[in-house]
């Protein structure tokens, strides 16, 4: 016999509140409403819930076993309700996110932290690329939102773009490099130097060779490369090489002591960090508030940037 699930919540809601009246008040409901519902289940029970006559309400063992099911429908039902009120509002559900290798550990990676301590009911799906495959994943609906750098008449089409952080480059070293611990010292003593190259491939590679171009260096030699930035920061920590970052993710490593800038002024790429999404496809809550959270977050990082820029690289 199937029982409705609501009739069941109906008897552990008359008998926890005290009484039909009472229960029906806890239910929403008129009395009458509530009596009849109670008459229709007892005609299909063949059997009694309340015993006949007694005042106040006396539940029959019949009834107290249906009641204790009730209340677990009752439980479900509001752990439903929430979890759908979370869901609605961005605070649970998942985000499938991707972004080139630098930016996700230097940067995002932190921000992620900050996210998930906040919105501990969002899942988040990671994973790393660069924009041509970044694009055909959004297309395709394998990722939600893309992070990354893209010069404004690049964008690929169909996608949207919103710029989140202006494209600044510095030469990057340990902070017990020879050039790190001069006071001044030429562009020319650079050039002695062993490189630590980014991924071929990358837009940063194409960075690292432009960005030394510019300050006459033609001829370099790369000691290490394709590594992540993790490793990167540890071929730093162990030799004398050098290599070109973007200043936020320097930035972002201040307070470990484990990387810092040369006092060289580059010529910037013309690219912009930023979110690519597929307008095509709604965002679901959780993806638009982690879309929202980034904003914020890079709102905040830029002004700190500026600020660490007019007293430090970029005026020297």
């Amino acid at each position: 016999m199937k029982i409705d699930p609501n009739h069941l919540h109906m008897l552990s809601a008359i008998i926890d509140a005290g009484g039909l009246s009472e229960g029906a008040t806890a239910l929403n409901k008129s009395q009458p409403s509530v009596s009849r519902s109670l008459a229709m289940l007892e005609k299909r029970l063949g059997a009694r819930l309340f015993e006949k006559g007694k005042r106040p309400l006396r539940p029959t063992e019949l009834c107290l076993t249906l009641a204790e099911q009730g209340r677990v429908v009752a439980k479900a039902s509001e752990a439903a309700q929430t979890a759908a009120e979370l869901y609605s509002r961005g605070k649970a559900g998942t985000a499938r996110i991707a972004g080139t290798p630098i930016f996700m550990d230097g940067v995002i990676s932190g921000m992620l932290a900050s996210f998930q301590t906040a919105f501990p009911d969002v899942t988040i799906h990671q994973t790393y690329g660069y924009l041509p495959e970044l694009s055909e994943q959004l297309s395709a609906g394998l990722i939600d939102l893309a992070i990354c750098p893209v010069n404004a008449n690049a964008v690929p089409p169909k996608l949207s773009f919103k710029p989140i952080l202006r494209g600044r480059n510095v030469i990057a070293c340990a902070p017990s490099h020879p050039l790190a611990r001069k006071s001044a010292f030429k562009l020319e003593d650079i050039a002695a130097y062993p490189w630590i190259a980014p991924p071929a491939g990358s837009p940063l590679y194409e960075d690292l060779r432009m960005a030394l171009q510019s300050i006459g260096i033609t001829d370099f030699r790369v000691s290490f490369t394709g590594g992540s930035l993790a490793s990167i920061f540890s071929v730093m920590a162990g030799s004398n090489s050098l290599t070109v970052l973007p200043y936020s993710v320097v930035f972002m490593q201040s307070t470990t002591k484990i990387i810092t800038a040369l006092p060289v002024k580059l010529e910037h790429p013309e690219r912009e960090l930023g979110l690519l999404w597929d307008p095509d496809r709604p965002l679901r809550p959780a993806v638009k508030r982690f879309h929202k959270f980034l904003e914020a977050e890079f709102t905040g990082l830029a002004q700190r940037i500026d600020e660490k820029g007019r007293q430090d690289v970029w005026r020297r």
